[in-house]
């Protein structure tokens, strides 16, 4: 069968085959060559998207544009410089560099394997549906926390039904405790940075604790002065955190240390997305962050 153009295949007349596309041997003489041309060997190519060739009978060179099944067969349309498209049969016939090939379907990329487990080391349930969101809740005091929490225990979250929420620093965190009015039912994990004995964190926590409703409300943190720390060093080609000087603003002294920019807000915006992006899962973070994540999601899950 030949291909022709507009998507049908016709009869074809004459395939011509190689030895007739390169004629017989002009010093032969009717005798057999003591050293006959080499034949070009056609081998297989997969039609790919793009892939530029020339159909040998008809001369007609295009990219392939997509495969088809037309007429119980498998069709390559091919379209040229012109944005004119022809389709023809897959199979030997066709040029590639100057090269006979014989055109194939590309082969499906296998399907990647189904992760057993999230990115928190929990085990991943297969098919699993995002629960219709809890009353309770977790509160993390900015969108970097927020992130990382996404990031990491996401998937963990969706099924548990646990919405995360910014708090926007801890400076009113009692009289947003207030008016959310935790119970048995409505249970509220909190998550701080620099939970550390003496600090502001930690008398705002011992306050939330003596109020009424204070025994459904859980604050924890970890030691850092900011969740960029919880990130372990090496991610970033680093050994240890840097120590910034009092006086300078923290994020921005990171950035200097690390020969990142450091004009505005952008750059520190900038600064979180690659810390955030490399983190892969649970590993890059601190021990310390992952045990009070854990524990608020056991405790507002409970």
């Amino acid at each position: 069968m030949s291909r022709g153009a507009g998507g049908t295949a016709k009869p074809r007349l004459l395939r011509m085959t190689w030895e007739d596309r390169y004629g017989p041997d002009v010093l032969a003489n009717g005798a057999r060559s003591a050293h006959p041309p080499k034949r070009p060997i056609t081998v297989p190519v997969p039609a790919e998207t793009g892939l530029v060739v020339e159909d040998v009978e008809t001369g007609w060179v295009g990219a392939v544009v997509r495969l088809e099944k037309s007429g119980g067969m498998h069709v390559v349309v091919l379209e040229d410089r012109r944005g004119r498209t022809r389709t023809f049969e897959l199979g030997p016939g066709f040029w590639v560099d100057g090269k006979p090939v014989e055109l194939v379907a590309p082969r499906r990329a296998a399907a990647a394997p189904t992760p057993t487990r999230t990115a928190s080391g929990s085990r991943a349930v297969a098919g699993a549906r995002a629960r219709v969101a809890r009353a309770s809740r977790i509160w993390v005091e900015g969108k970097h926390d927020a992130e990382l929490v996404e990031k990491v225990w996401g998937d963990d979250l969706r099924v548990e039904g646990v919405v995360v929420e910014m708090l926007d620093g801890v400076n009113h965190l009692v009289d947003a405790v207030a008016d959310f009015a935790p119970d048995a039912d409505r249970r509220l994990g909190v998550l701080v940075d620099h939970l550390v004995p003496g600090s502001k964190e930690t008398r705002i926590a011992a306050e939330v604790a003596a109020m009424p409703g204070g025994g459904h409300v859980r604050v924890l943190g970890h030691p850092y002065v900011d969740v960029w720390q919880a990130v372990r060093p090496e991610r970033l080609g680093l050994r240890g955190w840097p120590s910034i000087e009092r006086g300078t603003e923290w994020k921005l002294g990171i950035l200097r240390e690390l020969g990142w920019p450091t004009e505005g807000q952008q750059a520190v915006a900038e600064g979180w997305r690659r810390i955030l992006g490399s983190v892969r899962d649970y590993r890059d973070l601190e021990p310390v962050l992952l045990g009070r994540v854990e524990e608020l999601i056991d405790f507002v899950t409970a």
